[in-house]
């Protein structure tokens, strides 16, 4: 199991007013980049997807989450999940399927209730506002979600008191995720401005040619306390039906982000990118080792290639989450060349570190989960102490300041 290993830390004196670190005499600037799956961060409204086709798609306004009860508000809209389009007054309407997430609603099997949604955000913000902080004296910068429901659900997680001092921006798009979850990403706006925030819709098919509607990947690029840089957030499709069963899916994924990469560096070869997320793969499954192309190897990392820092951390037993007393690590970052530093100077921001945050509060206390990530739902049996299913990860970025 991962268990948080402070005899691995580097001891670093934080500035923290200053976001800098000192070390061997040498003062570094230092920025914290997380992601986390959050598991199932709903809010107690049922909701619909509303699609409003004379916006274009990477428009956040074009796929909007609506209360079903102001249905009648907007023309004729169903449903979210089955997603036969047809057009009324030019806008596109879904028609209707049972709504997955129903389960977190005052009337569903978990009886989701104000009272436990405000719990949820209590306890993910106060994991998200450790995250870093020892080494860095402050949140992360960047941290990428999975599994949030709506924009809503995002800005009232940075809204929190442990979050809301940080002032964070939040990126979002609906998605068309059967399951109701989409993904984010919460920025420092003192320290990062976004340039370009797109959606990547995956286009899947099941083995027997049925749509498969998964989380889109999401493309953020801005600049960095003056460093341009580009992060990817994903969630890609999970191993519902078996492994192999699904793994095309995954490699599908897989062959969208090399692509995204690609895209990113025809502009400037020399771009600065970090793919984050849930892979539901490990470090060495072909998805990531074929797909991806992902080295292990830093020394074998050039300028082109794409580093997986996490395949090590796999290798020597370490994961993210837990599933029949056996560990994976599907939470990964993939990092580009350009963002990897051998020679130790780091005249620009390179990674230091990367880590996964699993301190003992993170740890289920006792039970048949004793020692997994430490659920809020195991089943439907609500526990207020819990937090998500999966353990935060991330990096520490550094560059050397005068």
């Amino acid at each position: 199991m991962c268990k948080f290993n402070n005899s691995k830390r580097i001891t670093l004196i934080a500035l923290f007013f200053l976001s800098t670190i000192v070390f061997s005499q040498q003062k570094y600037q230092s920025a914290t980049i997380a992601f986390y799956n959050v598991e199932n961060l709903f809010d107690t409204i049922v909701s619909v997807g509303y699609i409003d086709g004379t916006r274009q798609p990477d428009d956040p306004q074009y796929h909007i989450s609506i209360p079903k009860s102001d249905i009648s508000k907007y023309d004729t809209v169903y449903y979210r999940q089955r997603y036969e389009y047809d057009k009324i007054n030019g806008k596109k309407i879904i028609r209707p399927l049972i709504l997955q997430e129903d389960e977190f609603s005052p009337g569903g099997k978990k009886e989701w209730n104000s009272e436990k949604y405000l719990r949820k955000l209590h306890q993910l913000s106060k994991v998200i506002s450790q995250i870093g902080k020892d080494e860095t004296g402050t949140p992360p910068v960047i941290v990428g979600l999975s599994e949030i429901e709506t924009r809503q659900v995002v800005e009232d997680l940075v809204n929190q008191p442990a979050l809301k001092p940080y002032n964070y921006g939040v990126v979002h798009f609906n998605s068309m995720d059967a399951r109701g979850v989409d993904l984010a990403l919460i920025y420092q706006k003192n320290r990062f401005r976004v340039t370009l925030e797109k959606p990547y819709p995956l286009d899947l098919y099941d083995l027997s040619g049925k749509k498969i509607y998964t989380r889109d990947i999401l493309r953020v690029t801005g600049i960095m306390d003056g460093e341009e840089i580009t992060f990817l957030v994903n969630h890609w499709p999970s191993r519902s039906g078996g492994e192999k069963r699904s793994q095309h899916n995954r490699m599908k994924a897989a062959q969208k982000v090399k692509a995204i990469f690609d895209e990113i560096r025809a502009e400037n070869p020399d771009a600065k990118i970090i793919a984050m997320g849930d892979f539901n793969d490990d470090p060495v499954n072909a998805s990531i080792k074929e797909g991806i192309g992902a080295i292990g190897k830093k020394e074998k990392v050039g300028n082109k290639d794409i580093y997986n820092p996490m395949e090590s951390m796999y290798k020597k037993g370490l994961g993210t989450l837990a599933y029949r007393d056996s560990w994976n690590l599907f939470d990964q970052f993939l990092i580009s060349g350009s963002l990897v530093e051998n020679q130790k100077k780091f005249n620009s921001f390179k990674v230091y570190k990367v880590e996964i945050f699993s301190p003992p509060y993170l740890y289920s206390p006792e039970g048949p989960y004793k020692g997994y990530p430490y659920r809020m739902f195991g089943g439907d049996t609500y526990y207020p102490n819990g937090y998500s299913d999966h353990f935060p990860i991330y990096t520490i970025l550094l560059r050397a300041v005068n």
